[in-house]
């Protein structure tokens, strides 16, 4: 099973709508670890850790759904790479 860790932030209106709260919610449904923070530049940034089915799931939510009333405008990955097992032992949002 390939596992898979990447780092992403998402841009456009994604603070101030429970963006972070329910990006955990989806991760945690996934069985995805890692975590989640509003950054100060308005954009919402994190790492993701898991299955690569799991982990293309997340990044399609990322990318094209969001929280309700949230407006994303793209969502840029980076850091992509197989790792032998996640680094995190859950989802968590950072403060």
């Amino acid at each position: 099973m390939e596992v898979v860790s990447m780092d992403f932030e998402v841009f456009g209106k994604v603070q101030g709508c429970n963006f972070t709260k329910v990006a955990k919610e989806v991760a945690d449904g996934l069985g995805i670890t890692g975590w989640v923070k509003n950054m100060k530049t308005g954009t919402v940034a994190g790492k993701i850790q898991g299955t690569k089915a799991a982990v293309d799931q997340m990044v399609k939510w990322l990318s094209e759904e969001g929280s309700p009333g949230s407006k994303i405008e793209r969502c840029q990955l980076t850091n992509q790479q197989a790792i032998i097992r996640p680094d995190y032992p859950s989802f968590s949002l950072k403060f």
